[in-house]
């Protein structure tokens, strides 16, 4: 049986690895990107079209200032008898440029709203999708480089928005006008040459840039490698003094920087090449306009209005072309630096709730491992055939050695992995058809490595039940015994824990975890090493104290100190991921095998730190 379910599982699981946005180094995966954002841009329908409106304007009237300046020069260059000031046209120059610039603005705060919800939509999808993601995909993250990632990404998001529509299609917009403009008063050599200097411009720019982007994915990479090392090496704080590896961490991380640095000298210098090429195409265009401008004029068949109008020309259309290419560069850029933080919201959940799924019935909340197979990876399996039923309101103890796969069991009954082959049954319903949320709200657990949140003892117990009144958090902290110590702090509750609760003892960070698992009042219970972190006198009130809290619960204990379990309603002994014993304390005594052996080596060893204390 548990065969045929390895199989099954296999297969679905390689059905669910399909990813919703397939994302690669080539223009498919670009415009996967760009095709993700449409809908933020979607939102906000009236705004954006409005600051297309105001951008169409802001062009209209751009353009049109160089017209209006040719008559100006044109109405001044006569002689000097007729001369006359031409006051409505230079008012109109002055509005025109008043409103080029008002219309460009107004098209940034209109459109600002859209950018910032893109960013903020983005950022909480991405926020609830990692919560989301299974225990497998958080055990190999590197925090330093995912949050790089995502910042990087973020900071993408607004970019590429505000540059795709208010530069690419205003840019390519003005591109047109001008060469219509040209085409239409002047003869068509000027529009050739436009358009040969165009041509050029653009296929240099996507060449090179294509060129160059592998220097930016390299700054990339090396840049979350190293923020991942410094991340890595400052949470570990203590055990790098510990060693005194200062300066072997610096090394590590000057490792990643230097290939950085090298990638960062590329980029810039391949960037210096571009701007220059570029500047080369756009004056060899000009030059060329600006002799036959000037030919025309010297022949009579144009006026120096014209030659104005043709040299502003040119100067409104390849400055913008010119930033055409910087903007083709950055937009490049961007979707290179958001391509991880998609990648991230295109990782398999791999643990979903089934289309069908109710939520969970708790009535006595039993607990039953049916014949339960399971392996974190196809090389080593952690879990044969494990079988046991926990009545409801009892107790069940597991012990073993390490790596014996006790811990397992808790996280495969909160689901945080399915089983290979087996069911897990809760009143006889199968977890894997019930909601992830109900079922996690139906269990309580107090883990061995606490890790607290940098905030308040007070936040900590109450994040257990963030809704629980304040009493509530109270009452919770003096059945855990922890009430007393948080009152003598200068800042009781409002004490801040530090980062994962460094600032606290592991004694008192298990005491904040107790008192959290009390407050949230589950069904369901689970020890995993509850009071591995206290003193002997400490785990004596606190052991009491669980025992006073499993009262009616189902209560799963994992523990490696025996003593802490000999009152449990049945025992179950684990070694190399099965169950070899099972029974009452005295009943496995009087089997002499495993457990009595383990309960023998504890009580020598308790026997002999008691005569040493003495």
């Amino acid at each position: 049986m548990c065969g045929k379910a390895i199989m099954r599982h296999t297969f679905l699981y390689i059905i669910m690895r399909s990813r919703p946005i397939p994302l690669s180094h080539s223009p498919r995966g670009n415009w996967n990107i760009i095709r993700a954002l449409v809908p933020y841009l979607l939102e906000f329908k009236a705004r954006v079209v409005l600051a297309l409106l105001l951008l169409v304007m802001a062009k209209l009237t751009n353009v049109a200032v160089p017209l209006i300046l040719k008559e100006i020069v044109d109405v001044l260059d006569k002689p000097k008898a007729i001369l006359v000031v031409p006051v409505l046209l230079v008012v109109g120059y002055g509005l025109l440029r008043l409103f080029s610039t008002l219309f460009g603005e107004l098209r940034d705060a209109v459109f600002a709203k859209v950018t910032q919800r893109a960013i903020r939509r983005v950022a909480l999808k991405l926020f609830v999708h990692i919560h989301n993601l299974s225990l497998r995909f958080h055990l190999e993250r590197q925090t330093g480089g995912v949050s790089r990632d995502i910042e990087r990404g973020t900071k993408g998001i607004s970019f590429l928005l505000n540059f795709m529509l208010f530069s690419i299609l205003p840019t390519l917009l003005e591109i047109g006008l001008v060469s219509g403009i040209l085409l239409y008063k002047y003869d068509s050599l000027f529009a050739v040459i436009t358009f040969i200097t165009l041509i050029v411009y653009v296929v240099f720019t996507l060449f090179v840039t294509e060129w160059r982007i592998v220097f930016r994915r390299t700054m990339n990479d090396m840049d979350s490698k190293a923020n991942t090392r410094a991340i890595d090496s400052l949470l570990n704080y203590e055990t790098v003094k510990y060693f005194g590896n200062e300066a072997y961490e610096a090394r590590r991380y000057d490792e990643h920087m230097g290939k950085w640095e090298t990638s960062a000298v590329q980029n810039q210098t391949s960037l210096a090449a571009l701007n220059f090429g570029q500047s080369t195409i756009v004056a060899v265009g000009m030059t060329a306009l600006m002799l036959l401008a000037s030919s025309g004029v010297v022949k009579g068949d144009l006026t120096l209005g014209d030659l104005v109008l043709i040299n502003v020309f040119m100067l409104q259309l390849y400055m913008p072309l010119h930033f055409l290419g910087f903007v083709y560069r950055e937009i490049k850029n961007s979707l290179v630096d958001m391509e991880k933080m998609f990648r991230l919201l295109g990782e398999n959940r791999e643990i979903e709730d089934v289309s069908n799924a109710i939520p969970l019935s708790l009535r006595q909340a039993s607990i039953h491992f049916e014949c339960v197979c399971f392996s974190y990876d196809r090389e080593r399996q952690v879990l044969f055939d494990v079988d046991f039923y926990v009545p409801a309101g009892k107790t069940i103890a597991i012990v073993g050695s390490s790596g014996a796969g006790k811990s397992t069991l808790s996280r495969l009954l909160f689901r945080f992995y399915d089983v290979n082959s087996g069911r897990i049954l809760i009143d006889d319903q199968d977890i894997s058809k019930v909601t992830q949320t109900s079922l996690r709200a139906a269990i309580g657990i107090v883990p061995q490595d606490t890790v607290l949140f940098n905030d308040s003892i007070y936040y900590n117990i109450a994040y257990g039940r963030p809704e629980a009144t304040r009493e509530e958090v109270l009452h919770a902290a003096q059945s855990a015994h922890i009430h007393n110590f948080v009152t003598s702090l200068p800042g009781a509750y409002d004490t801040m824990v530090g980062e994962r609760g460094l600032k606290l003892s592991g004694g008192e960070k298990q005491r904040v975890a107790i008192a959290r698992a009390i407050l949230k009042n589950p069904a369901i219970l689970i020890f995993d090493e509850a009071t591995s972190a206290l003193d002997s006198k400490s785990e004596k009130i606190i052991q009491s104290e669980l025992r006073g809290i499993a009262r009616n619960r189902t209560t799963l204990v994992i523990a490696h100190r025996l003593s802490t379990v000999v009152d449990a309603y049945q025992i179950l002994v684990m070694d190399g991921g099965r169950i070899v014993e099972r029974g009452t304390h005295h009943e496995l005594l009087a089997k002499q095998g495993l457990y009595d052996q383990m309960w023998t080596l504890q009580q020598k060893e308790e026997g002999e730190l008691g005569v040493l204390q003495l």
